[in-house]
């Protein structure tokens, strides 16, 4: 006869064994599901360690530099005023000779002599300028040293161009010219100093000659001496 005790327990341990290996297969798929999201959030870290990285780095830009080009005319053409013509040359440094015993003494004063302004030709005030040097015959006297400045009485029209007058062309022509002591410019000495057009220069030569001044006046004579003339072309229209 079977022992029924026995018959029971073989009956159950295939179920025992069952359960065993159905708890083993659970532990081992939530293990492995563990490892995959590891996985995939190590992933997602490094990926995005990476984009922040490639983000962060300067992007290469070009500035535009403003250029501005400037383009400078050259200057048209001007009639240079020359330099005054010296007829003096004027003295360079000069030696001068120390004398070996240096007076200290006073000069003897007369108490008594008697001070009368009327020994004096002139009036004289501190720092003013000598105006009233009169220059050697021959020479020209410098405008700043004059009594009396040239001043013009008579003097020709004019004579225009008729071409320029037709194209409208003025301006304004300076001749530089030294007056002698008859109110005349001495031909030698005629010239343009600045010019408006070159047709202007010959015509404006010619009116310079043929110009009656004032002789100038310095020291109580006439002397020579050296003017600069503007002559003005303009073009009138009648009403």
């Amino acid at each position: 006869m079977t022992n029924p005790t026995c018959s029971w327990r073989w009956r159950i341990a295939p179920l025992n064994l069952q359960l065993l290996a159905s708890g083993q297969k659970q532990d081992a798929g939530k293990l492995a599901c563990g490892w995959l999201l590891a996985l995939v959030v190590h992933t997602a870290v490094i990926a995005g360690a990476i984009n922040a990285t490639v983000s962060a780095r300067p992007t290469g830009t070009t500035r535009a530099l403003d250029t501005a080009v400037v383009a400078i005319a050259p200057p048209g053409a001007q009639y240079e005023t020359p330099p005054p013509a010296l007829d003096v040359p004027l003295k360079a440094f000069q030696t001068v000779t120390v004398p070996a015993l240096i007076p200290i003494a006073i000069p003897p004063v007369d108490l008594q002599e008697r001070f009368d302004p009327k020994d004096f030709t002139g009036v004289g005030v501190e720092d003013e300028t000598v105006t009233s040097i009169a220059p050697a015959p021959d020479q020209v006297c410098e405008p700043s040293l004059l009594d009396d400045p040239p001043i013009l009485l008579s003097s020709p029209p004019l004579d225009y161009p008729p071409l320029l007058r037709q194209a409208g062309i003025a301006g304004r022509v300076v001749v530089l010219a030294v007056i002698d002591t008859t109110g005349r410019a001495e031909p030698a000495s005629v010239r343009v100093i600045r010019g408006a057009h070159p047709e202007f220069d010959q015509p404006s030569k010619q009116w310079m000659l043929n110009a009656l001044f004032r002789p100038a006046r310095a020291g109580g004579r006439r002397v020579r001496v050296r003017i600069n003339r503007a002559l003005d072309y303009t073009i009138t229209t009648s009403p």
